[in-house]
């Protein structure tokens, strides 16, 4: 399939997650293998008003290409003004956000909400492509409930607007993350478009990916939560396709260093206190499993200091051996 310019042969992306895709995971994927990622998805009102942490969120340098910026909005205009801005600061890609199910974006008409007003997603999807040089993409769910399953419609009027990829997230706004993804829906909309699909939804491990390009016919895979704290998943993924080989997963020495070094990557972008503040999560979901971890998370969320969190780490992974 190709992305604009970009060749791919069935893609493992990862998902722009709020609050876990920010720079520096996307450099330890990177340096793990992985070669497509989204930012954070981005406000575009926030971007237009030049909000400091916004832009920052926009730091794309020295990263590879496909840079892939994603953003949220519910006005054309504006959503063509930040896809500008976006491209300015070297995204080589824009994706809409049409997915998003937490409240506080859907009750402002943006995310997921747009799969309740057709119209109103195409003009946006529509603006953006006339305002950039950059290929177009349109990340969605099904629609907002089972009862208004707007996919393939949605999906038809994308196409016919310039969108040139579209990722189908295969559940329901109103289901969240809760159920089974529906996956026959990927193949739906797939049958509908010419242009490629990419599915999304209950994708934990290389074989299921494979599962879904089986059964779906779909041109490649986003894994989302599976990312977290398993930053190995989208390089393992992908030799799984390629290959049909499974690459061992890492043992707790090479766990370790990867934390480490997300760490480092972490203060080196956000300093000391939100370094330490954000790292908690993630340390929670690399140790999630192994020996003793429910014991030790009380202690990596009281770690003060960046030397604490260290510390901590280092413990939980020596009793491991």
């Amino acid at each position: 399939m190709k992305l604009g310019s970009y060749g791919m042969d069935k893609p493992v992306f990862m998902a722009p997650l709020a609050g876990v895709t920010d720079k520096a995971f996307r450099q330890i994927v990177r340096q793990l293998g992985g070669k497509y990622m989204y930012t954070e998805m981005i406000s575009d009102k926030a971007l237009i008003f030049h909000n400091p942490k916004t832009i920052k969120m926009l730091d794309l340098k020295e990263e590879e290409e496909p840079r892939i910026v994603q953003l949220f909005g519910s006005e054309p205009r504006i959503m063509g003004e930040a896809a500008k801005i976006a491209q300015n600061c070297g995204a080589t890609v824009i994706d809409i956000n049409m997915g998003c199910p937490t409240p506080k974006i859907v009750k402002n008409g943006e995310g997921a909400a747009l799969l309740k007003n057709i119209q109103s997603a195409v003009e946006i999807a529509s603006n953006v492509v006339k305002a950039v040089d950059v290929p177009v993409s349109v990340k969605m769910r099904l629609g907002w409930d089972r009862g208004n399953i707007v996919a393939v419609e949605l999906g038809r009027r994308l196409e016919e607007a310039g969108v040139v990829m579209l990722t189908l997230h295969a559940r329901t706004r109103e289901q969240y993350y809760a159920g089974e993804a529906d996956w026959e829906w990927i193949a739906k909309l797939k049958e509908k478009v010419k242009i490629p699909v990419i599915g999304n939804g209950d994708i934990c491990s290389p074989q299921d990916a494979a599962k879904m390009i089986s059964n779906t016919g779909c041109d490649g895979v986003m894994i989302g939560r599976g990312v977290m704290g398993n930053p190995w998943i989208i390089e393992r993924t992908a030799i799984f396709l390629k290959d049909h080989f499974s690459k061992q997963e890492p043992g707790n020495q090479e766990r370790l260093e990867v934390l480490r070094r997300h760490f480092a990557l972490l203060l080196k972008y956000k300093g000391e206190r939100i370094g330490v503040n954000e790292m908690r999560k993630h340390a929670v979901w690399y140790t999630k499993g192994i020996r003793h971890s429910a014991r030790f998370r009380d202690q990596i969320m009281k770690s003060e200091t960046s030397r604490d969190m260290v510390q901590v780490m280092e413990r939980i992974f020596s009793e491991q051996e």
